[in-house]
């Protein structure tokens, strides 16, 4: 039984470690596609939204807009790429312009640099809150580690 208080914790802290790499993977590679200096015109070959639901005591639905790009890179490399939470006003056809890095591995975003303290914001946010979560995580495997090897607290 005492494994499930150090097991538990030790899975949600797995998760967290997880979800923060990608959130500090995503904004990275964001900004370095930002700090490239290359811009092409891209097209808006289709959009589509997702909507997920969360059930609890308020039931809660979220959609998301995504858009489906295509540009030239300055080699001439087609480039198709799907990204979230875009303006809602691009629609299929629209031309915008993409922010790119060059090299194997091109990454780009419609995003417009003006967003950084936005997205900074959001990213160092969401960063908070899995690092207290992690914390209370630890917190709660080393307090039941001291109560249950303390002599003096009576264990059932």
């Amino acid at each position: 039984m005492d494994a499930f208080f150090y097991i538990i914790p030790v899975v949600m802290m797995t998760f967290i470690a997880f979800m923060a790499y990608r959130v500090l993977s995503r904004w990275l590679r964001i900004r370095s596609a930002w700090n490239s200096g290359l811009t092409a015109e891209a097209r808006c070959l289709k959009t589509f939204t997702t909507v997920s639901e969360s059930m609890g005591e308020h039931s809660r639905v979220r959609t998301t807009i995504h858009h489906v790009y295509e540009f030239r890179t300055h080699d001439g490399d087609a480039i198709r790429f799907e990204e979230e939470d875009g303006p809602m006003t691009t629609v299929e056809g629209d031309f915008v312009t993409v922010y790119y890095t060059d090299g194997p591995n091109v990454v780009a975003t419609a995003h417009a640099p003006g967003q950084r303290v936005k997205q900074a914001a959001a990213g160092l946010g969401l960063l908070a809150f899995l690092g207290v979560v992690f914390a209370f995580c630890v917190f709660f495997m080393v307090t039941y580690h001291q109560f249950s090897t303390d002599p003096s607290f009576p264990t059932p």
